[in-house]
């Protein structure tokens, strides 16, 4: 994951440096160069997409677990690019990596606290250190500081809670030797490829079932030159029920926008994936920490417009999870627990218009999540279908209401919202709910002077 550049630049950013230059060669032109058309490649099976997916739809709330060596220096999970550490100094830091016995176990129950479905931890991140045990190197938990295999800990953990279990794996490797002359070296290209595949093999094999594999960064090459294709068919092979997402340059099943609410075109499944501050490892020093309100409203927008919204920690070396992102998650889990019903498998919701709330939606119930609470009424304008009836949502109360040609206007409400972060106003259609702004602009009563 990148953070401070947007995913976008800072990829333009690497492109820039080819990696002939970075090894002090003359520049050549890489052997597997942008395919300007179309690929037809192998994008995941259409035929049962819908029923693969179905779970992953209405869940919409998951972890991201972004853990590695990099969490023993806590300085971001980019130090070792960004700071140009050498592969044998970088080395020493997985020796320190010593996390608690069981600590993915805490992170399970953290997400189930959260009201969380799903998690996707980090097998190998761009630092190349392998969580999982493999035979491809050393450098990998079993051998190194843990000296257990931290992925099989994870999947445990997750299965225990009754979380589905999500693989991230990176194909950009800073650690490999093959990792960046890869883009012009055919030799370095056929190892480089054959290693990562066979990890994909072993993370595909050895952990039972598996719900989501996320790529991330596929970086130097293309689909064709880090064979996506071939890459993907293994996978299906292997774990038939999966969902891929869209990072090895293949389409997969869903897109993932990074650090930002973006619904993807024609209907396409999409995930937003976000840190809880401003960094995807643990950074010591990073204090720019998401309220419990912001958390929310993500989550809302998400799921107001289909999709699914993947909240990261970073936990330390040791496993622990900073105190502030536990706060952060409980205080989120306990809107939840009243609220949850607004955000599983919810639909997507047409009205989105007001100053001081926003909406989700299920069959023909709109859902009002105020964040800043009006007082005694509050109004819902240009709502296209009657409204049958309301009620705040965490108590069941029933509330009064008027509703004309342009608005519906709640009343009774206590002077104080009765519940935080947002509180919730159920409101039961005749019909989806549907709302148009332009007709209260276009045909709300103006002054006769």
């Amino acid at each position: 994951m990148i953070t401070r550049l947007s995913r976008r630049d800072a990829l333009k950013l690497l492109s820039a440096a080819p990696a002939a230059s970075a090894l002090g060669g003359p520049e050549r032109p890489a052997l597997q160069p942008s395919v300007a058309q179309p690929l037809h490649l192998f994008q995941g099976r259409d035929d049962n997409r819908e029923r693969r997916m179905k779970w992953w739809h209405d869940a919409r709330f998951g972890m991201f677990i972004h853990w590695g060596v990099y969490s023993t220096i806590g300085r971001h999970e980019w130090a070792m690019e960004n700071e140009a550490i050498p592969v044998a100094e970088y080395e020493q830091f997985a020796k320190q990596f010593q996390p608690k016995p069981n600590a993915p176990r805490e992170f399970a129950r953290l997400a189930k606290r959260a009201g969380q479905k799903y998690m996707v931890m980090t097998t190998k991140h761009h630092e190349g250190f392998c969580l999982f045990d493999t035979k491809t190197t050393n450098y990998c938990a079993p051998k190194q500081g843990p000296g257990r295999d931290l992925v099989r800990e994870y999947v445990d953990g997750a299965r225990a809670e009754g979380l589905r279990v999500g693989f991230y794996y990176s194909l950009m490797d800073w650690h490999h030797p093959d990792g960046a002359r890869c883009a012009t070296d055919e030799a370095a290209r056929r190892r480089f490829v054959d290693y990562l595949h066979e990890h994909i093999r072993e993370l595909m094999t050895n952990y039972g079932k598996i719900d989501i594999l996320w790529y991330d960064v596929a970086w130097p090459l293309d689909a064709k030159g880090f064979e996506s294709e071939r890459m993907n068919e293994m996978v299906f092979n292997l774990q038939p029920d999966i969902i891929v997402n869209n990072r090895n340059k293949l389409d997969g099943d869903f897109s993932t926008p990074e650090q930002q609410i973006t619904a993807a075109a024609q209907g396409r499944a999409w995930e937003s994936c976000m840190t809880l501050n401003g960094s995807w490892g643990y950074h010591a020093s990073d204090d720019e920490w998401k309220s419990p309100t912001q958390v929310i409203r993500n989550l809302i927008s998400c799921s107001r417009d289909g999709g699914n919204y993947l909240l990261n920690i970073g936990p330390r070396g040791d496993g622990s999870v900073p105190d502030e992102s536990v706060r952060i998650f409980e205080t989120v889990g306990g809107w939840m627990e009243p609220n949850g019903s607004t955000i599983y498998a919810s639909d997507p919701c047409q009205p989105r218009r007001s100053a001081y709330a926003m909406f989700t939606r299920k069959g023909n119930t709109l859902y009002m999540h105020i964040h800043s609470w009006p007082g005694d009424s509050a109004v819902v304008a240009g709502l296209l279908v009657p409204v049958k009836s309301a009620r705040l949502l965490a108590s069941g109360e029933a509330l009064k209401f008027q509703q004309d040609k342009l608005r519906v206007r709640v009343t009774g409400l206590p002077r104080q919202a009765p519940d935080q972060p947002l509180a919730t106003i159920a409101i039961d259609c005749d019909g989806e709910p549907k709302q148009d702004q332009l007709l209260v602009r276009n045909q709300r009563e103006r002054s006769k002077a």
